[in-house]
């Protein structure tokens, strides 16, 4: 099943659901007890907003060879963990905010992102599926400057910037997908192919991570786990490559959609 959560034409904030004729209908239930039903009531979106509002949002950093190597920095034994602000969340054609605090720093990194559907600790590799949700398209969005020297010396405050983290532009439920760790991962920029990879190259994989952040840790129901981005971020090309005003920035990622959002000094968000 494919899951939004989309603001109508009446201004209602709605749980929304594809249905097999392609229209977005009204769902009922929780994901997290009984499961979403189908409604007879048809909705088109108005406004995208982001499919999850997390509690928590944990990141997962140099998890691609060539990202490591595009970085120039040592692969990891374990996974990086580092997180953003859930303050941070925006949805589907939501507007990037360029910080006033900010200089020419802005970043992209399109990323699988795994949605926690209920609260655990200690998971295993026998259930580290049963406690998927579902899966998302991320862009984690980083100031590289405050990443890498304003930061003192973790990453938190370089990405955690309000409007940093678009998520969508819906979840995908797990019954929906063969394999998650081979997915095409696709992120364009004002239409011009900037990253393209395949979730089969990262190193640690979905229920690796799902083990690694859950030791003797609660994910809460809601959490989200960006899974790392492959090569072609802005940052190590060279000339640099940063986002800039009216840019437009798309990730799309196979079987789950394109996310897609736009740059801009000012925020449509609240």
């Amino acid at each position: 099943m494919k899951i939004a959560r989309v603001v109508d034409v009446k201004e209602r904030l709605l749980t929304v659901g594809l249905a097999e004729n392609s229209n977005w209908v009204v769902l009922t239930g929780d994901p997290t007890a009984e499961g979403y039903r189908f409604t007879d009531e048809v909705v088109v979106p108005n406004k995208w907003l982001s499919p999850v509002t997390p509690p928590a949002i944990f990141c997962i950093g140099l998890n691609y060879t060539k990202h490591i190597l595009e970085s120039k920095l040592a692969r990891p034994t374990e996974p990086v963990v580092f997180m953003k602000n859930p303050a941070a969340v925006i949805g589907h054609d939501g507007i990037i905010r360029i910080p006033r605090v900010c200089d020419d720093e802005l970043d992209f990194e399109g990323e699988l992102a795994i949605v926690i559907g209920k609260s655990c600790r200690d998971v295993d590799k026998k259930e580290a599926c049963s406690v998927i949700l579902g899966y998302t398209v991320a862009n984690d969005i980083s100031a590289r400057n405050w990443q890498l020297h304003r930061g003192g010396s973790q990453w938190v405050r370089g990405k955690s910037f309000d409007t940093f983290a678009p998520l969508g532009p819906c979840i995908v439920t797990l019954d929906e997908f063969e394999d998650p760790n081979r997915l095409g991962v696709r992120t364009t920029l004002n239409g011009a192919t900037v990253q393209d990879s395949n979730t089969e190259y990262m190193i640690f994989d979905v229920p690796s991570l799902i083990i690694f952040c859950s030791q003797d840790t609660t994910l809460l129901a809601g959490t989200v786990i960006m899974t790392g981005t492959p090569e072609g971020v802005g940052w190590a090309r060279s000339p640099r490559l940063t986002l800039k005003q009216g840019d437009d920035i798309s990730v799309d990622i196979e079987g789950i959609g394109s996310l897609r959002n736009r740059i801009s000094f000012k925020s449509d968000e609240p």
